[in-house]
């Protein structure tokens, strides 16, 4: 049996309910309790989720109050959990604030843990029992893939690719940003696209790595944009679903690089990941997605797809300048493309089908896997 926390959506809780159905049932937790009798590490983890949380309280006191506020819910979490070790602890997301306290109370209570999220292609979900993003439990070593693989031609062939027929570009939710034609691609010379990501995004605020945030890539750009050779720009465009849009340090960026940054927020997204030399990004799952397109990936930030011979990984200025300086030069392993992106088809990322008012339903089969390996792995 599982217990999980409101979605506040229906197509999260829909999953939930696909989990639960899976299981033999489930329990609804419509909110965090509160306890206040702390543990030894009640503090620890309380700082921990507030520093992490995606509001951050604008005064001492506000720190002060959400601090208790989640010192208490890893109380209540971790105290539920010992009542009930049976049950397997789920939320969405669940690495900041408020639900990274819930997980982090299960995990310490010795409860199993399974963490659910958007998959990134089409027709998948997340479900993973370490967690999300570059937290999950994806393997991280080209050799693993290739034992993985072994002589299996499925394994090592382009069944993979399948995962990228519906693949479209997101809707926008901006009038200055949009999904246009490649019209404007017809002329643009050699390019680097980058495909801006949402600035307070648990991606961005959680695993940017050195460049630290959207505006600090974009500084960073500016400065490694002069390392290109003549004839090479950099493309890059705001993310359809960002709030606030990012014109300010976007202008300065173009005035640094010296001509060199172009801003394009109306053509689609993969017309441009499919009219670059190569993509550019901190995390983003386009990078990850520009698979499809046979493109080579430079990756700044922390993502579970950050491994040399899928990506450039530039760990540094220095790093990103060195890949800026021969364009043309960047590669990648297709044999450990293949295997890697055959492995999320045909064991990471369960099928979810779409129903009715934004339903989901999750495979069985792949649920009973997922929650055995989230048992396994107390």
């Amino acid at each position: 049996m599982i217990a999980y926390l409101a979605g506040y959506s229906r197509k999260k809780d829909s999953v939930f309910e696909s989990v639960a159905r899976a299981d033999g049932g489930g329990v609804r937790l419509p909110l965090i309790g509160l306890s206040p009798r702390d543990f030894p590490e009640s503090r620890a983890r309380a700082q921990a989720a507030l520093a992490v949380a995606k509001k951050q309280p604008g005064s001492a006191l506000g720190r002060a109050a959400k601090f208790h506020l989640i010192r208490m819910q890893y109380n209540w979490s971790r105290r539920y959990f010992a009542r009930h070790p049976d049950r397997v602890a789920m939320c969405w997301n669940g690495i900041t604030g408020s639900r990274r306290a819930f997980m982090e109370g299960a995990r310490d209570a010795g409860a199993a843990r399974l963490y659910a999220e958007l998959a990134p292609f089409p027709g998948r979900i997340t479900l993973d029992h370490t967690g999300v993003n570059a937290l999950n439990s994806v393997p991280r070593d080209a050799g693993w893939f290739a034992e993985w693989a072994g002589d299996d031609d499925a394994r090592n062939g382009e069944g993979w690719r399948a995962l990228g027929a519906n693949l479209t570009a997101r809707t926008s939710r901006r009038a200055d940003v949009g999904q246009g034609d490649a019209g404007a691609l017809a002329d643009a010379g050699k390019f680097l696209f980058v495909p801006l990501q949402v600035p307070n995004d648990s991606q961005i605020t959680l695993f940017a790595g050195w460049v630290q945030s959207v505006p600090g890539m974009l500084a960073a750009l500016a400065n490694a944009a002069r390392h290109l050779p003549d004839g090479w720009h950099i493309r890059v465009k705001e993310h359809p679903s960002a709030k606030t849009s990012l014109a300010e340090p976007l202008a300065r960026a173009v005035a640094d690089a010296g001509g060199r940054i172009i801003i394009d927020n109306q053509t689609d997204t993969f017309a441009q990941v499919a009219a670059s030399g190569g993509v550019i990004t901190i995390n983003s799952s386009v990078g990850l997605q520009a698979f499809f397109h046979d493109r080579p990936v430079i990756v700044l930030g922390q993502a579970f797809f950050a491994q040399s011979g899928l990506v450039t990984v530039a760990d540094s200025a220095r790093a990103l300048q060195d890949a800026l300086h021969a364009p043309e030069s960047l590669s990648f392993d297709p044999q450990f493309r293949a295997r890697f992106m055959n492995f999320l088809d045909g064991e990471y990322y369960p099928p979810a089908e779409s129903g009715e008012n934004d339903a989901l339903s999750v495979d069985p089969v792949a649920i009973a896997h997922k929650l055995a390996l989230a048992r396994a792995a107390i």
